[in-house]
């Protein structure tokens, strides 16, 4: 059976200096979804953009705001971001040891929770959070960089995530980011992914828009 898949184009990916136009071009695409990549340099080794850089393209868009904050110390800017306008905050479970609070916090907002796991983490330390949770981000490359490769084994790691969510929480959507292409998606949905994220395969595309409709259709 046909599944629907979500498609979140990452603006990692796009041209820093025409940040809008990035936006808009995912705003004319079949992507319901738009991932906004926050790095600090310490959680990760790079730094993007903050607070200001999503709450200054918010007007322009009406896509859902996937915000993935690789961050130290998230408790301090969950809040923060949902307030800038995101739809969905992501943390990473390796950076609070205070998940719950986050997620009250982010939820208070009127906003959706999510949490997220590197590859080296075992998806079991989910089992206690993913019944409040509205999404599983699984990392399917180390977090910091764009263009890596897919790590091969992380659809196992998926296919348990989907087995945790379908007993604890069958709401809870799964997403997955790295290395998600034309010839990993098909895979990555198999093993039960919901949202693909997609940052250098679908800026690097000749035609971004005809990419993220390949990616669209890997649930058929």
């Amino acid at each position: 059976m046909a599944r629907k898949i979500i498609v979140a184009p990452s603006v990692l990916s796009a041209d820093f200096a025409c940040l809008r136009e990035g936006v808009e071009m995912i705003n004319r695409s079949a992507a319901e979804w738009i991932h906004w990549d926050v790095m600090d340099g310490r959680f990760v080794p790079n730094i993007t953009f903050g607070m200001p850089v999503v709450k200054a393209l918010r007007p322009f868009s009406d896509k859902f705001f996937d915000v993935h904050l690789m961050i130290e110390n998230p408790e301090r800017y969950a809040e923060a971001f949902a307030k800038a306008g995101a739809d969905l905050v992501t943390v990473h479970y390796e950076a609070a040891p205070h998940l719950h609070r986050i997620m009250q916090e982010v939820k208070g907002q009127g906003k959706k929770f999510g949490v997220a796991i590197n590859p080296a983490t075992p998806a079991e330390c989910l089992r206690d959070i993913i019944p409040y949770a509205d999404l599983v981000l699984v990392m399917s490359v180390n977090p910091g960089f764009g263009g890596q490769k897919f790590i091969e084994n992380s659809t196992e790691k998926i296919r348990r995530v989907r087995r945790m969510t379908e007993e604890l929480n069958p709401d809870c959507l799964i997403e997955v980011d790295g290395g998600i292409n034309d010839a990993t998606a098909p895979a990555v949905v198999e093993a039960g992914a919901d949202v693909l994220v997609a940052g250098s395969y679908v800026f690097g595309h000749e035609n971004p828009a005809a990419a993220i409709e390949l990616l669209a259709g890997s649930g058929r």
